[in-house]
């Protein structure tokens, strides 16, 4: 298994581009489920999780066709198999936003339950609540979501929670289903913007998205389109937090704060200078950060998916920091790893402390999740002498060729076996 050794004190400097993002590529991907013509995606990101997503698809009838660099074109014109089985979810929970496309445009969708997370639950039940309130007759049996919908009715839908798959999965139902579907309580989150855009240009009529109220108006019948996915926000962020903690001075091209409001302001509260361009953005870091507090929620508060970058920062800024994880109920597994590093962390209940150190020190530490192993990146590049991370399948999941872009930056990164 695949290690990533990094020795740490090296000061980030010069430009590398971003990539398309993940959790906005795989539910656009799914989009594609909608329609019997081609549809053409550019800035697909090279990840594990988008190959899982284009298997998943393809044993469904898809037919996937690279091309170029980034670019995909995907054909749903064969669809024949509208089952995701569990040896495909178990390895990736978004595998579940096929439930709504597939119900949607062939009436029938055998999904499986996605299981355990390592951050916490993630329950499925307001996309069933969802589909059953369009029409649809869900069955869970045998670990499996089945749903059956001749053809799906719009209907006012408010979530009990905002949930980001949740309301991916019932605005790509929505699309083809008969009349207007209100969704309520949307999530708000830039990646939902994409695919109701990328939707849009595929034939649907959808208003409200950013919104925490999204309105459909159902339509017979999609076609096929060309969408760029929009760049990695939670990449972008990561970055930024490597070159602050490094004092460092980076460019990141082909990518955008607009997404990134609550990350560029703390990141100037702990005292880096920002420069925002209309594609790309610069940080100039301090000698030493100052200790900034933040507290994750849904989009556009402070995002859950930057709090582990973030404490990481943290761990050697002047001063006293509280964290507050509001999102998930076990996402601070991250904090033991850079407790070995050397870092002064007390928890207590869903708040993490974070007391400045002078100084950090390489170890071996082991990742648990995605967002986790990109803080013991920045905790690494920051730390005295080597660390080693281990299971870094994580990082692959979400960092399109990480070691690549820092080695561009001037970090010391190699993959080790």
């Amino acid at each position: 298994m695949d290690k990533l050794l990094i020795e740490g004190g090296k000061a980030l400097s010069g430009e590398v581009a971003m990539s398309g993002a993940k959790n906005a590529a795989l539910p656009i991907l799914c989009a594609s489920l909608l329609t019997a013509e081609p549809v053409h995606f550019t800035n697909v990101p090279h990840l594990n999780d988008i190959s899982t997503m284009l298997r998943l698809l393809g044993d469904m009838g898809v037919g996937v066709t690279m091309d170029g660099v980034d670019g995909l074109v995907l054909n749903g014109g064969g669809l024949n198999n509208p089952v995701a089985s569990y040896e495909m979810v178990k390895t990736m929970r978004a595998s579940i936003l096929v439930l709504g496309p597939l119900v949607a445009r062939g009436g029938e969708a055998r999904v499986s339950l996605p299981g355990g997370c390592a951050i916490g639950a993630r329950p499925v039940d307001q996309h069933i609540k969802g589909l059953q309130a369009m029409g649809a007759e869900v069955k869970v049996e045998q670990g499996y979501v089945h749903a059956k919908a001749t053809r799906l009715k719009g209907a006012r839908i408010c979530t009990d929670m905002v949930t980001v798959t949740g309301t991916e999965n019932l605005m790509m139902a929505a699309c083809l289903a008969e009349g207007e579907t209100i969704i309520e309580n949307a999530a708000r989150e830039p990646e939902v913007v994409d695919l109701a855009n990328c939707l849009i240009s595929m034939g649907a009529r959808i208003s409200g998205a950013g919104t925490d109220v999204i309105r459909i108006q159902g339509v017979d019948k999609l076609h096929g389109a060309t969408h760029a996915i929009m760049p990695d926000r939670i990449e972008t962020g990561t970055y930024l937090c490597a070159a602050a903690v490094t004092g460092g001075d980076i460019r990141l091209l082909k990518t955008s704060a607009a997404y990134l409001d609550t990350v560029v302001d703390k990141l100037m509260d702990a005292g880096c200078d920002i420069t925002v361009e209309r594609d790309a953005i610069r940080l100039v870091a301090p000698k030493r950060l100052k200790a900034v507090s933040l507290r994750t929620a849904p989009y556009p508060a402070f995002p859950t998916d930057m709090q582990a970058q973030f404490m990481a920062i943290n761990c050697i800024a002047d001063g006293v920091a509280t964290i507050r994880e509001t999102i998930f109920e076990n996402r601070f597994m991250h904090v033991n790893e850079l407790m070995r590093l050397g870092a002064n962390i007390q928890i207590e209940g869903n708040n993490a402390i974070v007391r400045g150190v002078e100084r950090l020190e390489g170890a071996t530490v082991m990742a648990t999740d995605l967002r986790a192993s990109a803080s013991l990146v920045i905790a690494g590049l920051v730390a005295e002498g080597e660390t080693l991370i281990d299971r870094i399948y994580h990082l692959d999941r979400g960092y399109e060729r990480i070691e690549e872009k820092l080695a561009r930056l001037g970090a010391s990164v190699k993959r080790v076996h």
